[in-house]
């Protein structure tokens, strides 16, 4: 049996407010934000090189609490999956986006240590978008 993993962990600084929206149907939040990493070593003169990584960040159903306070500068963990997804765009160009879907988002700042891990992950369950014809299923 073939197994698979698609796991991603991250620790780094939001870029922007993040944004937070509702799908018409079934009223679940979507939040989107940015979480930059930074990468760094030496370079081939000998000298300290830092290379930053932007990441397009998706939750499901985050908590007040987190929409509120996932802003600009604030640092987060946060573990998800990698995900590509495709759309058309308004000039009829099709895109390719690459993004990460969170699991689990901890606040890593001072002033978020009172809130528990466990209220943050059972708080951001991903909708179930899948089609009701079953054509998803798999056989095992």
């Amino acid at each position: 049996m073939a197994f698979s993993l698609n796991k991603i962990m991250l620790i780094g600084n939001l870029g922007k407010d993040s944004e937070t929206r509702f799908t018409t149907a079934e009223n679940f939040s979507v939040t989107n934000f940015t979480l930059a990493t930074t990468y760094s070593f030496k370079n081939k003169t000998g000298e300290w090189t830092n290379e930053t990584t932007w990441h397009n960040i998706v939750a499901f159903n985050l908590s007040d609490y987190l929409k509120e306070n996932l802003k600009k500068g604030k640092k987060v963990y946060v573990e998800g999956r990698l995900v590509k997804r495709d759309y058309t765009d308004k000039d009829n160009v099709k895109r390719y986006v690459t993004e990460v879907r969170a699991e689990r988002i901890i606040p890593l700042d001072s002033n978020a240590d009172a809130i528990k891990e466990t209220d943050i992950e059972s708080s951001n369950q991903e909708p179930d978008i899948s089609d009701s014809t079953g054509a998803d299923d798999l056989p095992f």
